[in-house]
């Protein structure tokens, strides 16, 4: 089988590897969808992962290390041997032999398509945890990407929650609306929330979403900035409007779930959570596997269009 590579700062290659033969607890899954994570493989591929972090950055399945070369990813549905379709933490590859037991089955009525989504979902999740969001809370989003239209999606689902996406391309207000979310760009952001999600991954994000929140809300940090210095305006009204700032990453998962909650019911409850066709919306682009590298420049270059790229397997 073939297996994507990157191999040197803006370039990636497919290469020929042999699965070995499973064991007794382990099955061979035939890849049918990989999804992109935008965010994280682009520091990948330009090579910009930080040595201070490079242990928590590595994927599950992983082959090589950081920076070069390395096979990396995370959003994988395949179909097993017996025939079942499944999630997996693995690599863009053409197949793969796992535990049994890191496998997720999908829900009967989820696509396979959509399930990409799952590892985006699982982050959405865990960061609605951390932010304590509650019934009738007056939410804002600033940044509508795919983890941002996730959270904003969830929080939306909370009664009496008045949840607002923001985003500086009015092209993301279409996906928005058809998730049945209020839309607006930034300048026309509603003022006064109780809680503010920032997802955007940008120094102007940061400067908005402090700006929206009320009087002693949080604002979630969702946005990952790789070994990017970021300037946090903690000036002017941050410490007179006594704000929290508080940081919500997926490796752990939310305080207030961990006694109960296993990584891998995170994960099944996010596969459920995808079950609503609208989410569709999320996938914009579809790309074959043997295009793959020479694909990805653009869909990974700066002020790429477009939300998910779902990659096709033969």
């Amino acid at each position: 089988m073939r297996a994507l590579w990157y191999s040197a700062a803006g370039q990636a290659e497919l290469r020929h590897e042999r699965l070995p033969a499973p064991d007794p607890d382990e099955v061979r899954v035939r890849t049918l969808w990989t999804a992109l994570s935008r965010g994280t493989e682009r520091l990948v591929f330009e090579g910009r992962v930080p040595d201070a972090v490079a242990g928590r950055m590595r994927a599950p399945a992983q082959g090589g290390e950081f920076p070069f070369p390395v096979k990396y990813g995370y959003c994988a549905v395949g179909e097993t041997q017996e025939g079942g379709h499944v999630f997996a933490l693995q690599p863009h590859q053409e197949g793969f032999v796992a535990p049994r037991a890191t496998l997720c089955p999908l829900p009967p009525d989820l696509p396979p398509r959509r399930a990409v989504l799952a590892a985006n979902m699982e982050t959405a999740l865990n960061a609605a945890w951390d932010s304590g969001a509650g019934p009738g809370d007056r939410i804002a989003v600033v940044g509508g990407g795919v983890v941002g239209l996730l959270v904003a999606h969830l929080c939306a689902g909370l009664p009496g929650a008045e949840v607002e996406l923001i985003d500086r391309d009015p092209a993301r207000e279409a996906t928005a609306r058809v998730l049945g979310l209020a839309f607006a760009l930034p300048g026309a952001a509603r003022p006064e929330a109780d809680l503010v999600v920032h997802a955007s991954a940008s120094a102007a994000g940061l400067d908005l979403a402090l700006s929206l929140a009320g009087d002693e809300a949080a604002v979630i940090e969702l946005s990952w900035y790789g070994s990017e210095p970021v300037a946090a305006p903690l000036g002017l009204a941050f410490h007179a409007r006594r704000l929290r700032l508080v940081g919500s990453q997926v490796g752990a998962v939310a305080a207030s779930r961990r006694p109960r909650w296993s990584h891998r019911r995170r994960l099944l409850k996010a596969l459920d959570l995808l079950r609503d066709e609208r989410l569709d919306a999320l996938l914009t682009e579809e790309v074959a596997f043997a295009d793959l590298p020479a694909a990805l420049p653009r869909l990974l270059g700066p002020g790429a269009p477009g939300l998910c790229t779902v990659i096709r397997y033969p």
